[in-house]
This record gives structure tokens, sequence and C-alpha cells, in this order.
């Protein structure tokens, strides 16, 4: 049976032409990834630039991107990497899932190249790939092998909804399978990959989120949001629930000479294999921070926060998750010693903690800094090298040089 289309067969058959008659004089023609200008195009740029790209902007992307290719000009070279090259190259570019998948898809993609002698050809090939999903996919086939394929990601969903007043939730299986057969009917099967980039052009700088140069747009004349005075209606999406918040010690640990104790992350859950500060999860209820304390050094809070070692485990599967072997060592090591961190400010809640947004929840992060001598130095190094976890001391500067920090990190360093 086949789909119907809001939009009559007329503009349906000459939305391609007017989109890339727009692109050839208004689109963006010198991005560094771009391969519509070359007869042999590299599957490895278009690949690394629609992992950077995703959710994030082309002006952020630019200088990492830049980085990427002058280490590593080729895939064999991303593959070869040791991760930690790999996430100091991505850090403060976020969504770290994504370079994680980035790494362990060059080293698949080594493999298919030393078995076949190429990329993979095909989308079944690429979408194989970690990371890679059906609209990259669609990218990396009709810009980076310039052979067809479709794209709908955000910012073709957004022109498309719009385009043909699609009022469902994009959310919803429904709606994506109806703009996936709105964008395959749109695509032509010659020059995708020039279709693909006039789409992304069109969403990144006609067909905005908020106040879209309709003027502009050489689809206005059918855009039947625009017909309706409704733009910014579309596309619908159901309402977010507002994020949680949590509250966190970073605990700066400093040795005699000056040198800061980091943690590499478990490669699962936030921050996966970068370097990290050990942290204390402070539970707040009712407006004030609710802290448990291990053994004999139970703190009453009163609202107040304490300076007493914090057993943050808590009744919400999330801290659990979040409070790595690491940090319950470091925790337990310092409530055994009697040792507690100063507060860097007054108050946990009161006194501006450093804010950091992640996808699923804000984080408040207070600084907390205690310095040990020598012999507790090696101590607590012992008791983490024991339990077979990465960790390095290296003061402030040399960390943000050398290390891959999440940029929350680099905040509390700031």
């Amino acid at each position: 049976m086949p789909t119907h289309f809001s939009q009559p067969d007329s503009s349906l058959n000459t939305f391609a032409p007017r989109l890339l008659t727009w692109f050839e004089t208004n689109g963006r023609h010198d991005l560094p990834w771009q391969q519509h200008q070359t007869d042999t195009p590299n599957p490895y740029i278009v690949w690394l630039s629609e992992v950077m790209l995703q959710q994030t902007q082309v002006t952020t992307v630019l200088p990492y991107f830049a980085r990427f290719m002058k280490s590593f000009p080729t895939v064999q070279d991303l593959a070869a990497a040791d991760w930690d090259t790999v996430a100091e190259h991505w850090a403060g570019l976020g969504y770290y899932a994504r370079a994680r998948n980035l790494h362990k898809g060059a080293k698949q993609l080594v493999d298919i190249i030393n078995e076949t002698g190429e990329f993979p050809q095909t989308l079944a090939g690429w979408e194989a790939i970690s990371g890679v999903g059906p609209s990259t996919a669609g990218a990396i086939m009709a810009m980076g092998l310039h052979r067809y394929g479709v794209i709908c990601d955000g910012n073709v969903k957004r022109v498309l909804t719009r385009w043909a007043a699609i009022d469902g939730d994009i959310t919803k299986s429904a709606t994506t399978k109806e703009l996936w057969a709105l964008a395959e009917r749109l695509t032509p099967r010659e020059s995708s990959g020039l279709f693909a980039q006039a789409m992304m052009d069109m969403g990144a700088t006609l067909c905005t989120r908020s106040k879209p140069a309709c003027l502009l747009c050489p689809l206005q004349d059918d855009c039947l949001a625009h017909a309706q005075g409704r733009e910014t209606d579309y596309p619908v999406k159901a309402k977010k629930q507002p994020k949680p918040s949590k509250f966190s010690n970073a605990l700066l640990i400093h040795s005699i000479e000056g040198d800061i104790l980091w943690l590499q992350r478990p490669d699962n859950g936030i921050w996966g294999g970068l370097w990290s500060l050990p942290l204390q999860f402070v539970e707040k209820i009712n407006g004030n921070a609710s802290v448990k304390t291990t053994g004999k050094k139970q703190a009453a809070n009163n609202g107040k926060q304490s300076n007493v070692p914090i057993d943050v485990r808590s009744n919400e599967k999330v801290y659990e998750a979040e409070f790595t072997t690491a940090e319950q060592i470091i925790n337990e090591w310092l409530a055994k010693n009697n040792l507690v961190t100063e507060t860097v400010s007054n108050s946990l809640l009161t006194d501006a903690p450093i804010k950091h947004s992640l996808t699923h929840f804000h984080w408040y992060l207070q600084p907390h800094s205690l310095t040990l001598d020598a012999k507790q130095t090696a101590e607590i190094s012992k008791a983490l090298q024991a339990a077979d976890i990465n960790i390095i001391w290296l003061n402030a500067d040399e960390a943000q040089a050398t290390l891959g920090l999440p940029r929350a990190m680099i905040k509390v360093l700031e």
C-alpha cells in the first residue's frame, strides 16, 4: 500500500531541484569534511565528521575535527592509537560514548579493509559499525562514497515536519517511519550526496529551531507550516520532564609536592574511560544536602554541609551506579584515617557550586581539598592499585595538557 503524503506530486517532484539550486549558490562549500567537490571521496572523513556532529554544532566541531585529522589522518592511525590519546583529543566535546564507539569503529573498519581492501560499500555494512545508525550510514553512503544514501537527522526532521506539516510526535516510531518515507521519496537517486548536504545546510542556516529565515527559503511557496504561520510549532515533540539535579563533592587530593590524584573512570557509565577527580555523591532532600556517614562518624546536617568523610551510597540506583569502586576505596580510606576534606567554598548549596549539565541531569560540583603527606600518598596509591584501578598524580596544568578530562573537571580546576 503506497504511503500517503500531505504534499501534491508537483511539490514532491520539485523539492530536490529547488533545494539543490539554492545550495549551489547559498550553501556551505568550505567545511573541511565536505566531499561533494572531489571525484575520490573519503568515507573516513565523512564518518568522523558525522559522529562528531551528532547533537553538536559545526562551530564546536571544527577545531576538534582539525585536531583529529592532524593526529589521525587515516582510519588506521585512529585504530592504532591508544584510548587515552583518543580521549584526550575528544575531551570537552561531550557525549563521550561517541568517542568510545569511534575508537571501536576504527578497529572494525581496519579489519574490514584488511579483509576486503576497502571501506564497507553498503548501508548494512556501515550500520554494523559501532555507533553508526541509519542516518549516519546514509550520510556516509551519499557523501563519503557518492552512492545513493538517505539521511533523516534532526535538521532534516525539522525541515520536513514544517514543509509537510507533520503533526506527529517525532519521538514516536510512527512519526519516525513517516519522516523516513518522506525523506526517501524526496532524495534523488543521483546527487543524493549533494542533496544530503543541502538538507543539512537548510536546517542549520535557514530552517533553524527558532526564528527560521522563511523569506530566504527556496521551499517557502509550498511549506505548509509557513502558510499557516506555524513554523515554530514544528517539529512536534512531547515536553521533556525537568532534568533532576545531583550534587557531588569533587575531591582535590594533593600530594605534598602539589600533584593531584586522578582516577580513570570505568568504560561504562558517565565519562567512561576519561580521567576524573574522585567524587562524593550527596543526596539532596527537601532543599538540604543529606549525607550518610560511615561507622561512628554520623553527621548532623540540619541543612549544613559536613566535612566528615561521606558514605555516599544511596537507595537510588543511579547513585549506586555512579559511586565507583575507586571512590568507595577512597571514601573508606579517608574515614579509616580520620581525614577530612575542606570545602573550597562555604556551602554546597548556598555558595554557587559549579553547575555542569549532562543529557539527563544537572550536576552541581563542590570542590573539596585535602593534602596528604608522603606516607599517606603512597598508602592510598597502593590501595587503589591493588584493586587494578588506573590512577595518576599530576598537577592541574599537566593534567589538562596530557589527560582526557571531562569539561566538568576543567571547570573545577578553573
